[in-house]
């Protein structure tokens, strides 16, 4: 029996989730879709900002870190909280959804997006071998970055874009999932091949070699901007353009930051090797 006339715990979390899913419940119109929009061209800018800013000095994590920054945090523990937004917002946000995220275009292009994160944020950070901590500063940017990204593609697909029943079979969808699928292989693929290039005790970095390094020395970059690229064309939705656009802009920033860095460590470097398009740039 309750004494007191307490609701019991699960009772009390029951009701805490249908006040949130009642305030998205509210907030939903015409007001929300026009501030969706007016995100994506801020993800946009901010991508665009970060490529002019990114040519004046180095993102600070990974072989970039510094103490400049902030505090050094571990880098498994910095990847997996920055990492998390950007999938339990999508999963609350589809929790809350109705008969859009019932859809099953919907159901799938938030799985791609959730699963992405899935292995961002629960696998990726547990493979890190010895790696170098994450600034303050830069783990608040990521964690940031997450929670308005994690928004603006959660709430899109789970209340807002809409497709013609035939969505799964049309060319757009097809050739985008193929593309997020093959990206995503490509960057798990890249991250494997940078990982093992030292052999246990040894330190120092190497030439990546095998896979897509062939072909760019950003090669884990490429992978994700493929991924990103393919997900925007089988979504159509111009909150997921803008967020590969954001991903093209950094990426390939930091793409040619490696680049360069590899050109003047190494001597021996492949000449031909271009920065993160194959065959292209």
């Amino acid at each position: 029996m309750n004494g007191g006339g307490r609701a019991p715990s699960g009772a009390s979390c029951a009701m805490g989730v249908s006040g949130m899913c009642g305030l998205w419940q509210r907030v939903s119109g015409p007001e929300e879709q026009r501030l969706l929009e007016l995100l994506s061209y801020g993800l946009v800018a901010l991508g665009a900002g970060s490529a002019v800013l990114l040519r004046f000095i180095r993102m600070p994590y990974g072989r970039y870190s510094s103490r400049r920054f902030g505090w050094l945090l571990p880098a498994r523990l910095a990847w997996v909280l920055q990492e998390l937004p950007s999938l339990l917002v999508p999963i609350g946000l589809a929790a809350c959804g109705g008969a859009v995220t019932a859809a099953w275009p919907n159901r799938i292009l938030l799985g791609c997006f959730i699963v992405h994160y899935v292995q961002r944020a629960l696998i990726f950070p547990f493979l890190i071998r010895e790696g170098k901590p994450t600034p303050f500063f830069t783990f608040v940017l990521a964690l940031l970055f997450c929670v308005y990204n994690g928004y603006l593609q959660g709430r899109s697909l789970s209340n807002y874009a809409q497709y013609p029943s035939g969505w799964l079979k049309d060319p757009c969808f097809i050739t985008g999932f193929m593309g997020w699928l093959i990206g995503m292989a490509v960057n798990i693929h890249s991250d494997h091949i940078l990982r093992n290039l030292r052999k246990p005790g040894e330190t120092g970095y190497k030439i990546p070699r095998g896979g897509m390094f062939e072909y760019v020395s950003g090669a884990n970059f490429f992978g994700e901007i493929l991924e990103w690229f393919g997900f925007a064309l089988a979504c159509c939705t111009i909150e997921s353009l803008a967020f590969a656009l954001c991903t093209l802009f950094i990426l390939g920033s930091r793409a040619k930051q490696h680049h360069q860095w590899y050109l003047e460590k190494f001597e021996d470097y492949p000449k031909n090797r271009k920065i993160v398009i194959p065959f292209v740039y």
